[in-house]
């Protein structure tokens, strides 16, 4: 069993595997599910995750993403406050020590992601106007000398080195302004960093795609912004590279749906719908409501939109798995005109014979039971009868394994919100920023927002951060098709504690000070930064 104790914060994780580096393809295995089951069957053993290192960056959303460089040994932190980059010396990773600082203000309005690889590290930086040419900018990570920059597309966000440290993906947003009158191009920057001092920047974007709106609509894609292309509709949020730096999938969240990339020719060469998950199957219903005083998971008349976030990818057995953190998200440009797809089901006119009192257990769009819950209005709408046939959420509350062409073969169901039912530290479905019992049931559960892929062993294990209500659930997915629960741990109390994980790293043992893998995870509400020491016993 989990041992959780907060102060130190010793937590006991029983796992598969021991702790070494291994390659990321899992070799003597086909594609077949029974043979990846086999293959991942390996020898029992127990590991440690415990908390023995902390550095606070001074209050909130001054820890969001990390990065660690095994060059240096030091560990990048994105400050959200200031907008820099605080850098931490870890070769003692007990006792995290602030050595600089790095400003990226000259070259825009902040960082927004980072990624180290080799002694190098590149930051995202967005432009002063948002909707204009960002930049990354590359810096040598044991001088934090500026090295070079390069521009990049529109509000540049998630950045990642490729496996072999040659090409620097970047995903730029291009969110629209305030008033939804600016809406640049998304689009993913692929940066050749062969000679760092001259990168060389190509643009995967979407434009060939704007004459296949009906296509992608009929396949399930969403593309629904005012007045919008389709290029400028498709916002990528993270990206993922396969293990043979080859191939690239970005999230587009709002979407709902995958962009395939080819990397040497930095084109999109698909789009991949995620579809929708059905939250009216037993064992992947959720609790609708922060109004009816109770846990109360269970199924309900609502299709989920998966909208993952972070993604990370892995091989096992020649096939490349991709496994995704669904937490979902709403477009709301408050300005004028504006653009809010955001509504409560009770204000919505649902239809009588779909919605009954038999199927969700009374009036459904009464607050009790779903009229509380968050959905979009942009889908399900008869617009003859001008009533709500069905019913779609933000985000599923999962965590999912995807093949690399987009279909899905696990889902992590209820568990995430089941997990969270009894913690002692913190109440079911809180907030990141309160301790309020049920706050988030009516909008995106726990919302797991990071995740990461760490090897040990023989054995994969997804680490992964719920944004709201705080901690890290651990799966094995060794056998992507059947994972296995491992661990949930939550350095919370009520309040206090790491609040709102954002980041997550995971550090192998070959590139960790002191031989130990780490997690180090960063805690945008409470600034804290949190270092965990992965041992085997």
């Amino acid at each position: 069993m989990p041992v959780q104790r907060i102060g130190a914060a010793t937590l006991v994780l029983v796992l598969v595997g021991c702790v070494e580096d291994v390659p990321t393809q899992v070799d003597d295995v086909t594609a077949d599910p029974s043979a990846v089951a086999a293959a991942a069957d390996r020898t029992p053993g127990t590991i440690t995750l415990e908390r023995i290192g902390e550095f606070d960056g001074g209050g909130e959303a001054a820890a969001e993403i990390t990065a660690f460089d095994a060059v240096s040994k030091r560990l990048f932190v994105v400050n959200g406050t200031l907008g820099t980059v605080d850098v931490l010396e870890l070769r003692d990773p007990s006792w995290p020590v602030h050595v600089g600082v790095i400003d990226v203000t000259p070259l825009g309005a902040g960082a927004n992601g980072i990624a180290a690889h080799g002694g190098i590290v590149a930051i995202a930086i967005e432009a002063h106007e948002r909707t204009a040419p960002g930049a990354v900018a590359f810096y040598r990570a044991p001088t934090l000398e500026l090295i070079s920059s390069a521009t990049v597309g529109s509000l540049p966000d998630m950045v990642t080195f490729s496996p072999d440290g040659r090409v620097v993906l970047v995903a730029n947003e291009g969110e629209p302004n305030a008033d939804y009158t600016v809406d640049p191009e998304g689009s993913v920057s692929i940066i050749d960093v062969h000679n760092v001092n001259r990168p060389v920047v190509r643009m995967a974007g979407f434009s060939g795609w704007n004459g296949r709106r009906d296509e992608l609509l009929a396949s399930g894609v969403r593309i629904f912004g005012p007045g919008a292309s389709v290029a400028q509709d498709l916002e990528p949020e993270y990206i993922a590279v396969s293990p043979d730096g080859a191939t690239a999938w970005a999230t587009l969240q709002e979407n709902d749906a995958l962009a395939l990339i080819d990397v040497a020719s930095a084109m999109v060469v698909d789009i991949l719908p995620l579809g929708y998950k059905d939250h009216s199957l037993a064992g992947a219903g959720f609790d609708a409501s922060d109004r009816d005083n109770a846990v109360n998971i269970r199924p309900w008349p609502v299709l989920g939109m998966y909208q993952p976030d972070a993604i990370a990818a892995y091989d096992v057995g020649g096939r490349t798995f991709l496994v995704t953190a669904n937490e979902g998200d709403a477009r709301e440009y408050e300005g004028s005109p504006g653009f809010t797809e955001e509504a409560r089901v009770s204000s919505l006119t649902l239809d009588p014979t779909v919605f009954t009192d038999a199927v969700c257990g009374g009036p459904c769009g009464s607050s009790p039971w779903l009229g509380r819950l968050n959905v979009t209005r942009t889908l399900g709408l008869n617009p003859q009868t001008n009533q709500y046939e069905a019913l779609y959420s933000f985000g599923a509350r999962s965590i999912s394994i995807w093949t690399a062409d987009g279909t899905r073969v696990w889902d992590s169901d209820d568990a995430l919100e089941r997990l969270t039912a009894s913690l002692p530290m913190v109440s079911f479905n809180a907030s990141n920023d309160s301790d309020d019992f049920d706050n988030r049931s009516d909008n995106k559960g726990p919302e797991p927002e990071g995740v990461v892929l760490g090897r040990l062993g023989r054995k994969t294990f997804a680490f992964a951060g719920l944004e709201r209500v705080g901690g890290v659930v651990v799966y094995d997915v060794s056998n992507p098709y059947a994972p296995q629960f491992v661990t949930y741990v939550n350095t919370r109390n009520g309040i206090s504690g790491d609040l709102g994980p954002e980041g997550v790293t995971f550090v192998s043992a070959r590139q960790a000070p002191g031989g130990e893998p780490l997690l180090i995870v960063g805690n945008e509400i409470s600034g804290t930064t949190a270092i965990f020491r992965i041992a085997l016993h």
